[in-house]
């Protein structure tokens, strides 16, 4: 199911914002973000942070701001949205994820908007999951979850996620494609309008796109599924050539490039897109997630130096989204 398949949508939408790894930037953007975005009509945000001391960063400007202890302190609130509800919560951050997306399960959260956690916090927080994914599919109930990432250049699907590459390369069959392109017809729907019309384009697996099966015999079949989903009406070139596939020339032709396995995909998506912009959608799920494109930047952590771009975005593609579900 896509973020943009509820049948309904309310008015007012509350967004939770949790800010990640208590030493990261993910407090830092996301104040940078808000300073930025200002209030908006019919949108509050409820932002986790650690109740600790905070380091050098930014003060909440334009909004008045409300401490809480805990989300359902949060939640019963008046609706405002000039007012933001700081939850001061002294569980891990890994903690607040499965609480805010438990809230957008039940509505009492309309949108989840995630800062970046590290691996070993969420170890830490005793979970055996392995990143935001994998939390959002024990809450949700949902195991096939993608990931899409839109840029202001070029978008990516990972046809796999947080699995080894020997696992990744095992798991493409005609079942798990046939999922593939599900997600691709979602994610496609939750693209920016001028980019709707354009066709998907699926990266081949190995070197040369197999080169005619001298280097691998995946792409030989996975053309065979692309002519079929194209009898279907998905518009979806490919397999290209990896090495070739995200010339800058080629980005303005596809809507996304749906890609096999994690690093293919977000190699290029990170060194293009960077820090200032980018931004993570999950889907699958039954509500809006969003996120950064980037990790926690320990080193950056307490100089107010860190880019908020990528945060802006998120928060704003995870307002439109929900506008856009239908009503």
């Amino acid at each position: 199911m896509s973020p943009l398949s509820r049948s309904t949508a309310s008015k007012k939408i509350r967004i939770a914002i949790t800010t990640g790894d208590v030493t990261g930037i993910g407090w830092e953007v996301t104040v940078k973000a808000l300073n930025n975005l200002k209030a908006k009509s019919g949108v509050q945000f409820l932002v986790y942070r650690s109740p600790g001391r905070l380091p050098s960063a930014p003060k909440i400007r334009h909004f008045k701001s409300i401490q809480v202890a805990d989300l359902k302190a949060g939640l019963a609130q008046p609706f405002d949205p000039k007012k933001v509800i700081e939850i001061l919560s002294p569980l891990p951050p890994p903690l607040w994820v499965e609480g805010a997306a438990q809230a957008c399960m039940t509505g009492d959260l309309q949108a989840l908007v995630t800062a970046p956690l590290s691996k070993t916090s969420i170890i830490e927080a005793g979970l055996k999951d392995i990143g935001h994914t994998e939390i959002l599919q024990r809450i949700s109930g949902r195991p096939d979850l993608f990931m899409g990432f839109i840029g202001n250049k070029f978008n990516v699907l990972l046809g796999t996620g947080h699995k080894p590459l020997v696992e990744a390369i095992q798991s493409l069959n005609l079942h798990h494609l046939a999922k593939v392109f599900q997600a691709t017809r979602l994610f496609i729907k939750a693209l920016p309008a001028k980019r709707r019309r354009l066709p998907a384009a699926l990266v081949g697996v190995n070197p040369h796109a197999g080169e005619s099966g001298l280097i691998g015999r995946e792409e030989g079949w996975i053309r065979g599924l692309i002519e079929d989903q194209r009898s279907r009406g998905l518009r979806i070139a490919g397999p290209l050539v990896p090495d070739a596939a995200f010339l800058p020339r080629n980005w303005p032709l596809f809507s996304t490039y749906i890609c096999l396995y994690h690093d293919q995909g977000l190699i290029p998506f990170k060194m293009v897109h960077g820090f200032s912009n980018g931004v993570h959608l999950t889907l699958g799920l039954p509500f809006v997630r969003t996120s950064v494109d980037h990790g926690t930047a320990k080193d950056l952590f307490g100089k107010n130096k860190a880019e908020f771009g990528s945060m802006r975005d998120a928060i704003v593609t995870a307002i439109r989204l929900h506008k856009e579900m239908p009503q």
